[in-house]
């Protein structure tokens, strides 16, 4: 029996190896739908133009960059959101906006390396990241009206690429900035964890690694469906 889940934990490792580099965004499009998944991310043969909602966020995104990096001011229409980026500043700590992480898989641990890397297994990109010594912040903006849908294993995923970039780094306080509606979703971290922070979502990788192996990708009818670019899909309503 012993032996038995060893291969299977082995055979899972090298086809996790194999897997296309994953990134939170790219695993949501397949928790969503495993055929749009594959057209975005698998075949490359659909384009998503995004939304309005997603320019929107690139526009927050982008001044809270500016702001935090250089003292750009602030454009009116963000201004809602002054003060918790001014609190962000007065942080104490070396700064880092739109900072992008790799990491690599072997064995079983994770390395660092290159975003754009040949091995790299996950991508992520932290909207801000403060090192102060020991200590750090991790902050990931959200332009959604409420947090009643927060997902804080985001950023378990980025405290994990943290402590494994920065290793001097033993504690993360972090935190989903919900800037519209004034909303800190918190939460701590601590270096002797790494490891379980990067396999928050061992479940969803392996279902996708079983749509891999055996190339199927089940499309799944929603109210999403209304919007998404897969035209040749029979679910699709635009």
């Amino acid at each position: 029996m012993g032996n038995s889940q060893s291969s299977k934990n082995d055979a899972y490792q090298e086809r996790n190896n194999n897997m296309t580099a994953w990134s939170y965004s790219s695993l949501s499009t397949f928790k969503q739908c495993p055929k749009k998944y594959y057209h975005l991310k698998v075949a490359k043969d659909v384009k998503d133009k995004g939304s309005s909602a997603m320019y929107y966020g690139n526009e927050v995104h982008k001044a809270a960059e500016l702001y935090i990096k250089e003292g750009t001011p602030i454009p009116a229409k963000f201004k809602f959101m002054a003060k918790s980026l001014d609190a962000l500043r007065n942080i104490k700590g070396e700064k880092h906006c739109e900072i992008r992480f790799g990491l690599t898989k072997e064995g079983g641990d994770y390395s660092p390396t290159g975003f754009f890397s040949q091995d790299v297994w996950w991508r992520g990109i932290a909207d801000l990241l403060i090192v102060d010594e020991d200590k750090a912040y991790l902050v990931d903006y959200k332009t959604g009206k409420n947090a009643k849908y927060a997902d804080t294993k985001q950023l378990d995923l980025l405290a994990g690429a943290t402590f494994t970039h920065y290793p001097e780094v033993k504690t993360i306080k972090s935190a989903l900035a919900y800037v519209v509606s004034n909303e800190f979703i918190k939460k701590e971290h601590t270096s002797d964890m790494r490891k379980s922070y990067l396999t928050v979502f061992d479940d969803e990788l392996e279902r996708l690694d079983v749509a891999e192996q055996t190339e199927v990708w089940n499309a799944v009818d929603g109210p999403l469906c209304a919007y998404c670019p897969v035209t040749s899909c029979e679910h699709n309503r635009r």
